[in-house]
Parts: C-alpha cells; structure tokens; sequence
C-alpha cells in the first residue's frame, strides 16, 4: 500500500512529540531540579527528522502543481446607457429631457474585464476552466506561470455545467499537466490544496480539507454535484484546480457560499469526473450530449421511506414514466425506486440525474430497482436529452360527483376529458381532482391543495371516485399518495 509522505511525516511527528513529553515528565519526577538550576538554552533546538519532512512536503507538492495553474483575463463589449449618472435614466429623461427618449438612444459600448484561473490538461495548450469566466469574451489572454502571455481561444463551452474548454494559439509545446484523478474516491474529511489567481494574486496556494460531497440545490448551475472545501477560495479563483494530496487534480473550483462576496470557509469545485466527461464530448463532438431516461423523480424522505418500509432510505423514487420514453420501453413504472445503475449506487433524486446524464445517448445500461419491495434488473435504452421539455398547466376544478367528508380532510371528484386533457393525461387514465382541503388536516400538513390530481393511493389507482371513499375510507395511521400537479408528479404521505 502506497502511503503518502505527508501522512508518515505527521504520525512520526506526532509519535516523537509523546515521546519527548513522557521523558520530560519522567525526569521531573525523580530530580526536582532547583530554581537556580535551571538552564535556558542560548540555541534553538534543530527540528526533529520527521518535522522537516512534513515542513516542505506541501512546499514540495505546491511548486510542482504551480505551473500547472493559469492567469486568464478576458475582456468583453458591453452596452450601456448613456444617461447612467447619480440619479439613473428616468431622473435625466423627466428633468433635463436631453435628446431623444432613452429608449430610443443608441446604448454606448465599452470594454469589460475579468480576472479567473484555468487547469492546463494537455501539453498542446488544452485548459479546463469555468464557463462564467470565459463566456461572451472578445478576448482572451492567458498567462503562464512562467510569465509568458498568449492569446486563447474557446473550444466549446457548458453552460449547465459552467464548463469551458479553451485552446493557448501559438507556438507552445511540453507545457506541464495536471494529473487527473478520481474524484468519486474523494472522501470527507481529506486534505486538498486550491491554487488559483484569486483577487488578481497569481499562483496563489490554499489549503483545508474536504468538508462536503455531493452538494446540490445551491442554485449556481443545472447539474450540481459540487465537492465542498474550507480551503480559501475567493473571487479569481474561478476555474482554478483543485487537488489532493497526492497532486492529482480533483476538482475546478467554481464558486464561493458568501454574505460578503469574500471567502467565509465554504468553497465549491465541480468534481474532475464530471469536468473530464464534458471535455471529452467539446473535445470529439463541439457540444455536450447527455443521456435522457424520460421519468420525473423525487427523493426518498423519511415519511415516505416509513411508508414504503424502506431501509435504508436510499435511491431515487420514479413519481412519472413519460409517454414513449426509454423508461417506458424498458419496463419501468411509476412507484420504482432506483437503487443502482451500471453497478454505481444511487443516493437520491440528484444523483440519478447526474448519473443518467453521463450516460451515452445510443448506448444501453443496467437498472437495478425495488418495485414493491422485490429487486429487479432492466435493461434500458438510453436516449439524447432534450433540454426544452414542455410542462403541462394547473387542471381547474368541476364540483361534479363530490366525494363525502373523511377523517383525512381531503374531498375529491372525478376527472372529465376536458380535466384530464387540460392536466396531459390519457383518456383512461385514473385519477380524482381535489375540490376542497379541511384546514389543520392531514392532508393540507402534507401540502395537498385544491385542483390536485389524486392518481394512487396506498398503492391503488384512483379510477373512480369509489375507489376513492373505499381508500381514504380505510383504518390507516398513513396515505401514500401520488398526486400530480402543474404537470409533474410527486409523492407525499398524509399522517392521521
């Protein structure tokens, strides 16, 4: 087994540290020495072997990882209005009428520029780096750590991912690379260093450990599965590396979590897996081309786990199969819960999305399910994603065929053509609308609103609304339902 330096380095140094203490303590207790006795040494003490091992063992990593760091500033025309001043246009248009309404104006152009960081990945002058950093530049200027500056230009980008892939022009060759490593085996609590231009400061090293993994619903890119750092990372560090101990690239930094717009202890970095899967589609196909199983899924919470008497609470649970999608034509179905794909575990909603998005459109992969607490294994085509799918309306409500008063506090009715059509459903498929909600209910705790489509409950399909009154009619603590609403579906659970 291969171990680090810097992990030898500390255990010795703390090995000879207890050591020195017990020694200290043992010769005090035998000899009190007297005060006059005591002698202050005149020279400091020479640094334990270990020690200088551990002192210039990140100095070492630091200096061989630094080249592979770049400065990138860009520049870009913007637009503006030529009445900006103190008070804003609308001040100077009301007041002082100069020329033309504002609207009518030609805006004035101007240069912008920015500051970020790259990751150079081939030695022919291939860099990884952030979207937001290069996007809608005219300009790009690269410089090295050496000093050097280029003129770069971009290979293609990802927006949804804030990945770009940018090329160095000229005569460049042997530039140093960063080692990729495998960002899936990162574990919490591990060492990493980030080395970027923050503030406009070249090659500049920070260092902490690896607080977080997997972190999404931050809001900053479509698919996020950020790995989360104390290790400083501040504005200009955008698209730097980030790395492990063992000097492999790991991650990009992305994005800082800040009241101030400074560094408060919470960085983010895309994970390299992720980064190298979207570089290797710029590189061979110009754009990026994600998988698409055609479901809407949600995760497993703890009520909804209890319900289904799931443990652990893990996967994802599949609330809609799309009509014609490959998770129709491969047998999955509306209640499945999604354990693993390819052999890879499946955490939650957000991990089977990422994961289903790696996948190659063409290609075919492996599904192992839990549908009514029985594994299963399908096989499914994987299909290209289209980013523009249409979500269906809110169905109204038509008070016709009103169920009856139940302890749930839920009354429902059943769908006409117009309801179902209206909402994206078939014509025979089951489901009643929700006509009304008892206030302090079980059902408006669990969120059910009036115009819900109630489709399954506790694992019956709402067909009619007999089926209705026999389910919400029956001696339970707890309700799974699937309801849809505003064109998606989603599962809740009502509690008595």
């Amino acid at each position: 087994m291969n171990i680090s330096p810097i992990y030898l380095a500390i255990v010795g140094t703390i090995l000879f540290a207890c050591s020195q203490g017990s020694a200290t303590t043992s010769s005090s207790s035998n000899a009190p020495a007297k005060a006059e006795q005591i002698q202050i040494p005149q020279t400091p003490r020479a640094a334990t072997p270990q020690l200088e091992v551990f002192r210039y063992e990140l100095a070492d990593l630091a200096e061989k990882l630094i080249p592979t760091i770049v400065s990138i500033q860009t520049e870009a025309t913007v637009k503006i209005n030529d009445f900006g001043g103190f008070f804003g246009d609308d001040f100077f248009d009301k007041f002082f009428n100069f020329g033309p309404p504002r609207q009518q104006q030609k805006p004035r152009e101007r240069k912008q520029q920015g500051l970020g960081s790259g990751v150079i990945v081939s030695s022919s002058g291939q860099i990884l780096t952030n979207n937001h950093v290069v996007a809608n530049a005219d300009q790009i200027t690269i410089t090295l750590s050496d000093k050097r500056e280029f003129k770069a230009k971009v290979l293609g980008t990802d927006s949804l991912t804030d990945i770009a892939l940018i090329q160095i022009e000229g005569d460049v060759k042997d530039l140093p690379v960063a080692d990729l490593g495998n960002s899936d085996a990162l574990r919490v609590g591990e060492w990493v260093i980030a080395i970027g231009n923050p503030h406009g400061l070249s090659q500049t090293v920070t260092k902490g450990i690896v607080s977080a993994k997997g972190v999404h619903g931050r809001g900053i890119t479509s698919y996020e599965n950020f790995i989360q750092t104390d290790a400083a990372i501040n504005p200009g560090n955008s698209g730097g590396g980030l790395f492990n101990l063992s000097g492999e690239l790991i991650g990009i930094n992305t994005a800082i979590l800040s009241r101030s717009g400074g560094f408060q202890g919470i960085g983010f970095a895309i994970p390299v897996n992720l980064a190298s899967n979207i570089m290797s589609d710029l590189l061979t196909e110009g754009k990026v081309s994600r998988g698409w199983l055609g479901v809407s899924i949600q995760d497993l919470n703890p009520s909804i786990a209890k319900a289904l008497n799931l443990k652990p609470a893990k996967g994802a649970l599949i609330n809609e199969v799309f009509e014609n999608s490959p998770a129709e034509k491969g047998g999955i179905k509306t209640g499945d819960i999604v354990r693993s794909i390819n052999g890879k575990a499946i955490e939650d909603a957000n991990d089977l999305r990422n994961t289903v998005a790696t996948l190659r459109p063409g290609g075919t992969a492996d599904f192992e399910i839990l549908r009514n607490g029985k594994a299963l294994k399908l096989k499914i085509n994987i299909a290209l994603r289209d980013e523009n799918n249409l979500a269906g309306t809110m169905p109204g409500s038509k008070d016709e065929k009103e169920s009856g008063k139940n302890e749930w506090g839920v009354q429902a009715a059943e769908l006409t053509q117009a309801q179902k059509k209206e909402a994206g459903l078939a014509e025979n498929s089951a489901g009643v609308i929700v006509v009304s909600v008892a206030e302090k209910s079980a059902a408006e705790k669990a969120g059910i609103r009036r115009g819900d489509i109630i489709l399954i409950a506790n694992n019956k399909a709402m067909a009619s609304l007999k089926d209705f009154n026999s389910a919400f009619g029956e001696n339970t603590k707890t309700m799974l339902l699937l309801v849809r609403r505003a064109g998606s579906q989603f599962y809740t659970v009502l509690e008595k």
